[in-house]
């Protein structure tokens, strides 16, 4: 049975083709007007003149929307060489900058300024024109693009600045899965009318928010439990999919498929043991929705 749209508002995200110009700030609040609901909030920042994929939560699914942001990003860039430099040499310095490199933040970043390393897990030049190079990068969150180029420039001899700059992937969800806020304005002027399809194509679940993530399916007398902020025990899991290990983040999930909150591993599966298997992070389910099994002190 169809989820109503209504009951989809409340937990789902959208994932919005950017534009160049608006902050990533204006966009999530476009789409928090078009949509008319109470509250929605982007997965990572794009700065003004960059465009692409970019997530956003609505309602209860802005609790988690970060986890997007913490996943591996992908982004097709042009750059420019300040000077004239060899093929061989500009080919040579992009196979260098594959693995782990270290970046100073920028000053203008909303985080502390350090040196700090990050993994470029694939940099691949499509095309060399002149002194202009449009180049792909599979990177790992928190890399800044506009840095690599300079520092690009700077091994290769020439200088260099970044031009223009295109996110393509933001962990799972890739560029052809993203609207544009028309996209998005005519879906729902369709809904106003009976017509609820393309809205509904557009509205994405909540819990695809963590298909990343390894999965603990829990019994439902463990459940009103978590949503009272209590951590997971080895006795409430039902079973387990995918790899978990000491500190690994998890998506806690009912018997139902429902997702219930997202946690931390924080012991070992036992379930003779008292203590803690999961440690919560981010509750999903609401109070009330399942049976108290436990007795008031």
């Amino acid at each position: 049975m169809l989820e109503k749209i209504e009951d989809l508002l409340k937990f789902s995200f959208v994932v919005i083709d950017k534009p160049l110009g608006p902050t990533s700030h204006q966009v999530s609040a476009w789409v928090r007007d078009i949509l008319g609901v109470k509250k929605t909030g982007h997965a990572g920042t794009l700065d003004p003149h960059v465009t692409g994929v970019l997530p956003i939560g609505i309602n209860r699914a802005t609790r988690i929307i970060n986890i997007l942001h913490l996943q591996d990003k992908e982004y097709v860039g042009l750059m420019r060489l300040h000077g004239d430099a060899q093929e061989s040499r500009i080919r040579e310095v992009f196979s260098e900058f594959r693995g782990e490199i270290y970046q100073m933040v920028p000053v203008r970043a909303a985080v502390s300024r350090r040196l700090r390393k990050r993994s470029i897990y694939e940099l691949d030049i499509l095309e060399m024109e002149g002194r202009e190079i449009l180049f792909r990068v599979s990177t790992e969150s928190g890399t800044y693009i506009r840095t690599l180029c300079v520092d690009l420039g700077d091994a290769i001899g020439t200088g260099g600045n970044l031009v223009e700059l295109r996110r393509t992937r933001t962990g799972h969800i890739g560029e052809d899965e993203a609207y544009t806020l028309q996209d998005l304005k005519d879906a729902v002027e369709f809904y106003r009318q009976g017509k609820d399809d393309m809205l509904r194509k557009i509205l994405r679940p909540g819990k695809e928010i963590v298909k990343g993530l390894s999965r603990i399916y829990v019994k439902d007398s463990a459940i009103e439990a978590i949503a009272n902020g209590a951590p997971l025990y080895s006795a409430g899991v039902e079973r387990i999919e995918g790899n978990i290990y000491m500190n690994s983040p998890v998506a806690v999930f009912s018997r139902d498929d429902e997702l219930i909150s997202v946690g931390r591993v924080t012991g070992n599966f036992d379930v003779s043991s008292r203590d803690p298997f999961v440690r919560m992070e981010t509750v999903i389910v609401e109070r009330g929705k399942y049976p108290r099994t436990w007795k008031k002190a």
